[in-house]
This record gives structure tokens, C-alpha cells and sequence, in this order.
């Protein structure tokens, strides 16, 4: 691995690259520190210190900090997210979006300007619901944290806002085109790897008053390293099911059979159910954060619900595993399409060993895939439910396991599998200098 860093700097294009990543992505976290108009620093971050362990800390982890702040980039990126996975999901059912997706890069590159109108159109209905929010949040002592309520404040908080998001969703293109790695899963990555020393800090702060013991300590880094070997076997896996191509004549040769195989992943979804499962149920969590106290009171049977979906409770969890089971089965339903598959093979003449080639063969595809994304399902939802009983039987932030780690240890495990491509097709040795890369063996 220590050549494999050595042999970086030699591929100008590679350290290109890489100086663009890096640079842009400070540009993002720069953005972070830049405060909202119209908004007392004092009495946000005393709200928000009240708020430590709570679902709007949940929220701020995946804007790297943003939120915390209020900062022009405090929605971060989850709108792009959230259109994009709106868009993938209409595809299904509208003929025109469908037809979109067949026709190849032009229909592509139109999906994807919906996908930026959607993202804008989330943008501003958020920023006014934050806005309306933020006007009824108090600091210590009931102070105000809008300076100035009213309908200006409002108007250049969503003004503000979704500029900030559609800037966020221009860096991340950039850095798709121009760099290493998917531009926007990095960065949710640096938000992300970006706050874990900070509640490392808090960790040991607890460790330090006697709130957590040097036992419980070990246990957490243990587990740690458990959930981190445990995403890296699954999301490497996959299940090869055998294809086999007859010899073919090409004018006067004659070529030979081919022997190959279908990659299937484990987990074909990657980290979308888990996102798109939190956003859902961020959504009542988050109105319950601005409801007057009260009307709570007034009202036991609203604050009885909304304290059952916090974070940590049982009827949380239980919903929070059904939606990434849910998810994990349509998002790969959307993005994997058998029956396209089953075809493309028989139009190669291409077969697998056993089953007659066109409807048996998808039918037999959708019954490896089905098998397959149920362990999928099941990996990911033990892995992400794992923080929230961590926090509520030893007060762990939500940074140790779980979705973040899950996010972290998937977008480094792909950005390295680009270096380790950018190498290899320059004949350089990559972090793997021995062993099976890319289904080759390199000696």
C-alpha cells in the first residue's frame, strides 16, 4: 500500500486530479463557517448545545456541521439526493422518464436537469419551512435567534439556502468531472469524517468524568473495527452466476466459446435505503423540534407518538429496518432490471448453464437477486440500527457505526478503486500489489 502511494505523484493526471478533489472539497467545508444572514450566533449554538443527542444532531452530522451554524449551506446536499432518487423512482411509472432513461446520454443528461429543477424546488420548500422555524427557536433565557423576524428574514434565508445547495450540487459535479470518486458521496463524506474528531473529543470528555468507563472505550473501538471488516466483506461480495457464450464465425474465423459470469453485489442498493429511510422519518421528528411546548402539554397523546419515534425507541427502529427493507428491494428494482438483462444475453447468444435463455433466464436472475438483497437488507439495517443502541445504553454519539460509517467506508472503498484503476492502466502497481484486482491476477 506504501508503493501504491508512491506511485501517485508519477501520473500527472491522477495528481491532477486529486489537487482538484482536495481543493474543491476545502471550498465546501469553507462554505460551512459562512453564517445565514440575520441569524444571533450566541443563541443558536446555546440551542443547539441543547439539542446534542437529539435527532437535530442526527441531521447536522450529515451536513459536515452546516446546520449547526445555520451556514448558506446548511440543507447541504440531501435535496440533490432526495430529487434524484424522487426521479429514479417516477421513471417506473411515467412513460416519458422511462423512455428518458433508454435513450442513452442525451436522455441522461435530461434526467438530469429535471433532477437539478427538483433539487431547487426542495431547496425552497425546506428554507421556508427553516425559516418559519428558526423565527420560533429561542436561546438561553428565551432570547430570539432571528434578529429580525418577518417575511425580509424569510425571503433571504430560502434566497440563501437553496443558492448554497445548488452551489453544493455544482462542486459535486466538478469534482465527478474533474476529479476522483462520485462528487457528491464525497461530500457527505467530508461532512462526515470532518466531525468525527470532534465527537472522538466528546468521547473522551465522557471517559474523563467518569460518565463512560476505559472498558466501555475498548468495547466501542471493538465494535468499530467489527462494523467497519463487516462493510467491507459485504460490499466487496458478490454472488457470479455462470454465462456461457457459443463460438462464433466472424468471416473466415472462427472464435471460441467464452466462459464469464454476472456480478451480482450483495448489496446492489449501497447506502441509498438508509438515507432515504432517515429522511422520512426525519421529516415528523424535525416538525416536532418547532412545536411550541405548549401545545405538547396541551396535547399528551401527540408528545406520547413523537417520543416513540425518537431515536433509540423501539417503534423507531422497527420502522427504520422496514424502510431500508423496503428500499433496498425497490431501489434495486429501479436500478437493475432483469428482464433487460436476459435479453441483452440472448441477443449475444450468451446462456446460463441450465436454463433456457429469455424468460427463465430473467425469471432465474430475479430469484438470485431477490435472495441476495434480502442479506443486503438485513446487513444493512443491523449496521445502521447499531448506533442508536449504542447511544441508548452507553450515551455514544452517532458518528461510531452505523449510516455514517457505512457511507465513509463505502465512498473511501470506491474512490480507491479509481486510484487503484488510474494505476493499473498506466502499468504502475496500485495499493494491491499482489493478489486477485478486477478479477485478474497480477503477479
Amino acid at each position: 500500500m506504501v508503493g501504491g502511494f508512491q506511485n501517485i505523484p508519477k501520473i500527472p493526471e491522477l495528481r491532477k486530479r486529486l489537487l482538484t478533489t482536495f481543493i474543491l472539497l476545502a471550498v465546501y467545508r469553507v462554505c460551512v463557517h459562512i453564517p445565514t444572514p440575520g441569524i444571533d450566533g450566541k443563541a443558536l449554538a446555546a440551542f443547539f448545545a441543547r439539542a446534542k443527542g437529539t435527532l437535530l444532531g442526527f441531521v447536522d452530522m450529515f451536513s459536515g456541521g452546516a446546520f449547526e451554524h445555520m451556514s448558506i449551506v446548511a440543507l447541504g446536499i440531501m435535496p440533490y439526493i432526495s430529487a434524484s432518487i424522487i426521479l429514479q423512482l417516477l421513471t417506473v411509472v411515467v412513460p416519458y422518464l422511462e423512455k428518458l432513461k433508454k435513450e442513452g446520454e442525451a436522455g441522461r443528461k435530461k434526467i438530469t436537469q429535471y433532477t437539478r429543477y427538483g433539487t431547487v424546488a426542495l431547496s425552497i420548500i425546506q428554507g421556508v419551512g427553516i425559516a418559519v422555524g428558526l423565527e420560533r427557536m429561542t436561546g438561553p433565557g428565551g432570547s430570539p435567534i432571528v434578529i429580525e423576524p418577518g417575511w425580509g428574514f424569510r425571503l433571504i434565508t430560502v434566497i440563501t439556502l437553496t443558492a448554497g445547495t445548488a452551489f453544493l450540487m455544482w462542486l459535486g459535479e466538478q469534482i465527478t468531472e474533474r476529479g476522483l470518486g462520485n462528487g457528491i458521496s464525497l461530500i457527505i463524506f467530508a461532512g462526515i469524517v470532518c466531525r468525527m474528531p470532534a465527537a472522538a473529543g466528546n468521547t473522551f470528555q465522557l471517559m474523563s468524568t467518569g460518565e463512560m468507563g476505559p472498558v466501555t472505550i475498548l468495547l466501542v473501538l471493538a465494535i468499530m473495527i467489527a462494523v467497519i471488516g463487516c462493510i467491507i466483506f459485504i460490499e466487496r461480495s458478490q454472488r457470479r452466476i455462470p454465462v456461457q457464450y457459443p463460438k462464433r464465425v466472424v468471416g473466415r474465423k472462427v472464435y471460441g466459446g467464452q466462459s464469464t459470469h454476472l456480478p451480482l453485489k450483495i448489496n446492489t442498493a449501497g447506502v441509498i435505503p438508509p438515507i432515504f429511510a432517515s429522511s422520512i422519518l426525519m421529516f415528523p421528528l424535525t416538525l416536532a423540534q418547532f412545536i411550541p411546548s405548549e401545545m405538547l402539554e396541551a396535547y399528551p397523546w401527540l408528545d406520547s407518538i413523537m417520543r416513540s419515534l425518537h431515536p433509540g425507541a423501539l417503534a423507531y427502529n422497527v420502522l427504520y429496518v422496514l424502510f431500508i427493507v423496503f428500499f433496498a428491494y425497490f431501489y434495486t428494482a429501479v436500478t437493475f432490471n432483469p428482464v433487460d438483462i436476459a435479453d441483452n444475453m440472448k441477443k449475444q447468444g450468451g446462456y446460463i448453464p441450465g436454463i433456457r435463455p429469455g424468460k427463465k433466464t430473467a425469471e432465474y436472475i430475479d430469484w438470485v437477486l431477490t435472495r441476495i438483497t434480502c442479506i443486503g437488507a438485513i446487513y444493512i439495517s443491523v449496521v445502521c440500527v447499531l448506533p442508536t443502541i449504542l447511544t441508548a445504553k452507553f450515551n455514544i454519539p452517532f458518528y461510531f457505526g452505523g449510516t455514517a460509517l457505512l457511507i465513509v467506508v463505502g465512498v473511501a472503498l470506491d474512490t480507491i478503486g479509481q486510484i487503484e484503476s488510474h494505476m493499473l492502466a498506466r502499468h504502475y502497481d496500485g495499493f494491491l500489489t499482489k493478489g486477485q484486482i478486477g478479477g485478474r491476477v497480477r503477479r
